[in-house]
């Protein structure tokens, strides 16, 4: 099956519509007033399991034949989805074996057991979510279970597409913009086959994470393409490769896929916690990092985000501010070479840094038989227009420097 009827997803809505929760589509003022457009949000962030992904697991499992339950599911996932899966397993009274990559933040990790009682078992294995799901498959084939697949499924994207349902019900206006995440493609693919059944007109706008453009990369060669190496920053939407049946809905549904900056994800997720009081993962913040992209064409327009999940692991905001500010142009570090004489440091202190600038990195080794020595410096400003100021003036007092870019390997170390 290559195609999906409106019908489909109509019969999903029926069997979910007393399990899910009906999240509530909100006008944002503040995204409202900042890009003169009536902009609304679809709070799949407040779902049970906090993201839209119970939709297509349960629908999916509820159409299994009481054989298939009796001998247990299977599924690969990278968070949300295993949520899913757990919390239909224990509604349903299903065993399932969930398979997740090591690259699960520990809150989706623990909410997975905690949705899924004693009726689920979790597997931590391979780096990649497409490492888990050979994994998956191959004990999935050798047990002769059900594999409830996160994306690649007709049941899963009909599940997926009463998002775009409940969307159409509860606007009063036409949509001129719809903005989705894309990670394997089956939330895309169901919502749009709703919302361009109704409103033809509506700009389905995917957004993937640039560093894992799998959808964007498969519509440009006409046919599925395995990435060969992407970063995995977006847990949630990190795909090498999409589904091929929800490539194939895709295709013809989407108008235009904008890749969102990891940095900028980032500088999403601090703002919508710190003006909004949203909490969003990666992947549910990028449709509002798109938005910037696409300013110009949304002014006076009706645009809906779908923040598709809300599971982020507080112990990651730290590194979330770093990738902000370094995307922001905030955030910098430089290999200096000191002299190694007395004063040295004060110089640079007082004839250097600016008045606002600070240093939150430091670190050097005193080097006996050696005149000079390197320090790793990080250096937080108070505008990004303060950076060429303070690169003239370490030129200007004689300091060797280079910076580290992001494209540098170090980088990886210092962030």
């Amino acid at each position: 099956m290559d195609t999906l009827q409106i019908e489909d997803i109509i019969i999903a809505y029926q069997t979910l519509k007393d399990v899910v929760k009906h999240t509530p589509l909100q006008k944002d003022e503040v995204l409202s007033e900042r890009y003169n457009a009536n902009v609304y949000l679809k709070r799949e962030d407040l779902q049970l399991v906090r993201s839209f992904k119970l939709r297509g697991a349960y629908y999916l499992m509820k159409t299994l034949s009481s054989e298939q339950m009796e001998n247990g599911v299977v599924c690969a996932s990278a968070g949300n989805h295993a949520q899913g899966v757990a919390y239909a397993c224990k509604a349903l009274k299903v065993p399932g074996r969930i398979f997740m990559p090591t690259t699960t933040p520990r809150q989706k990790r623990d909410q997975v057991k905690q949705f899924g009682k004693d009726y689920i078992e979790v597997v931590i294995t391979g780096d990649t979510f497409d490492d888990s799901y050979a994994e998956a498959i191959r004990y999935q084939e050798a047990h002769d279970m059900a594999f409830v697949h996160p994306f690649n499924n007709e049941k899963t994207i009909a599940g997926q597409g009463t998002v775009g349902m409940e969307i159409m019900n509860d606007i009063d206006e036409n949509i001129d913009y719809l903005f989705s995440s894309i990670g394997g493609g089956g939330l895309i693919s169901g919502l749009s086959t709703y919302v361009k059944s109704i409103s033809p007109d509506t700009n389905i706008i995917g957004v993937e994470p640039a560093g894992a453009p799998s959808m964007k990369t498969s519509l440009a060669n006409n046919e599925v393409t395995e990435l060969q190496e992407m970063d995995k920053f977006v847990d949630g939407a990190s795909v090498k490769r999409v589904g091929d049946l929800s490539y194939n809905i895709s295709r013809h549904l989407i108008d235009d896929i904008v890749l969102a900056p990891e940095g900028k994800i980032c500088t999403t997720i601090l703002e919508l916690y710190n003006q909004h009081a949203i909490v969003a993962e990666p992947a549910g913040a990028m449709p509002i990092t798109a938005l910037d992209f696409y300013k110009d064409e949304i002014e006076g327009k009706t645009v809906v985000c779908v923040v598709s999940g809300g599971n982020n692991d507080i112990g990651r905001m730290a590194e979330m501010r770093e990738r902000s500010m370094v995307y922001e142009g905030l955030q910098h570090y430089f290999i200096i070479n000191f002299p190694q004489r007395a004063g040295a440091l004060r110089e640079f202190l007082n004839d250097v840094l600016g008045p606002n600038d600070d240093i939150t990195r430091f670190d050097y080794t005193k080097k006996n038989n050696k005149s000079i020595a390197p320090a790793l410096v990080g250096i937080e400003l108070n505008s990004a227009s303060d950076y060429p100021v303070l690169i003239e003036r370490m030129k200007a007092e004689g300091f060797i420097v280079d910076e580290i870019s992001a494209e540098d390997n170090m980088f990886n170390f210092v962030l």
